[in-house]
């Protein structure tokens, strides 16, 4: 499971930078780097914190983050067509500035 690339992929397709996430997030912008780069593993409240300042669902955050094995007999074209539905989903909205 890789969070952290899934924290960045929402971050980035949202168009927010990292000081926006982190202030919405309530942590520091060099915390939310660390969790970008896996240094850091989240607490499930500050992964639910980063969800919300990113205006996603924190499931879609735990299904970006997976990898095969962890969606268990979930077939890969399944899973590649709810990866594209999933980011498909991820349009900038506008209220990603501050």
């Amino acid at each position: 499971m890789n969070v952290g690339h899934a924290i960045r992929m929402c971050r980035t397709r949202r168009g927010a930078s990292q000081s926006v996430v982190a202030h919405r997030a309530n942590c520091s912008v060099s915390y939310l780097s660390m969790l970008e780069n896996n240094k850091r593993d989240p607490t499930l409240s500050t992964l639910t914190k980063i969800a919300q300042a990113l205006h996603v669902p924190v499931g879609l955050l735990f299904f970006l983050a997976s990898e095969q094995e962890d969606l268990g007999p979930m077939d890969e074209k399944s899973t590649g067509k709810l990866m594209q539905s999933a980011l498909a989903s991820l349009a900038k909205p506008a209220s990603m500035t501050i």
